[in-house]
């Protein structure tokens, strides 16, 4: 007897990431409260930064993660939406998790004028909660675009 098949649960927990050359900020958040908050910045270059992200990625058990992808203020790409990119893929690689990027345009800016102390990771926490948001839209256009109706009220027989 074989089990009934369920629909795969969405993702609940994330860990979300602004990526940098030299430091990037990783922020947690779960969907039920819908917004990141920040947790710390890895100071690792290239390869190396992977262990300290492992780490968190096992303490913290994410079902997706999130990646800040930076822009030209006119949506067009540069070299480090690329890198950003790269970083989105070797994630998903290593550790078989869901990623989903986010567009990261003045994410840090926002929150140093909000007064952030360590900017890297409120801009992650920011990332997330922008996702959770989109998240959000997302399910409110879907659940409005298409009501449920029974056929027969839409359309009546005729007499």
């Amino acid at each position: 007897m074989t089990a009934p098949m369920t629909a795969p649960r969405p993702p609940e927990t994330y860990l979300a990431f602004d990526y940098g050359l030299r430091r990037t900020g990783v922020a947690s958040g779960s969907r039920m409260l819908g917004r990141g908050s920040p947790l710390t910045t890895v100071t690792a270059e290239g390869n190396a930064r992977f262990a300290p992200i492992e780490a968190l990625i096992r303490e913290w058990r994410p079902d997706a993660l999130v990646v800040g992808v930076p822009r030209h203020p006119d949506g067009a790409d540069h070299e480090n939406t690329r890198r950003a990119q790269r970083f989105a893929r070797q994630l998903q690689g290593r550790f078989g998790l869901p990623v989903f990027e986010v567009d990261e345009r003045y994410s840090t800016t926002e929150v140093l004028a909000a007064g952030a102390r360590d900017a890297d990771a409120a801009a992650a926490a920011l990332l997330l909660t922008q996702h959770f948001d989109e998240l959000d839209r997302a399910a409110l256009a879907a659940a409005t675009s298409c009501p449920e109706q029974d056929p027969e009220e839409t359309n009546p027989p005729k007499d």
